[in-house]
């Protein structure tokens, strides 16, 4: 068998393109037409579904960090809980227990701990040290 070659393409595509209109004017190809549109649709679904999402997760987080100040409580990604004792554009120093001071990435900041969480988050501990 052999294999198509791009002139064999090429050319069958030009004999099967439409012939020119009455006035002159060529039309393009419905091909063209056909397939943009579901291509731009899938592109506005990916745009709207997982694009606009993540950038609002990402001004949110960015405006926790902005919003870091000594006396926090916070959790850090690797799951250390800590109060901040000073924070820079860079790091930032948590205190984990008594004398002990731990510095950070300032991006490895997960979330603040709210009291109503930590209230939470220790009910649950206490539920689960009883059973």
């Amino acid at each position: 068998m052999e294999t198509p070659t791009i002139l064999a393409f090429l050319s069958r595509l030009q004999d099967s393109a439409p012939a020119a209109a009455p006035g002159g004017a060529a039309t393009a190809p419905s091909f063209l037409s056909g397939s943009i549109i579901p291509l731009v649709l899938v592109l506005a679904v990916f745009y709207f579904v997982l694009i606009l999402p993540e950038r609002k997760k990402q001004k949110q987080r960015q405006k926790m960090l902005d919003a870091l100040k000594k006396g926090d409580r916070v959790m850090t990604s690797s799951g250390m809980y800590g109060t901040v004792i000073s924070c820079t554009n860079e790091i930032v120093v948590l205190q984990a227990a008594d004398n002990v001071r731990l510095r950070f990435a300032r991006s490895s900041i997960q979330a603040v701990i709210t009291e109503e969480k930590e209230t939470a988050a220790d009910e649950k501990a206490e539920v689960a040290s009883k059973a």
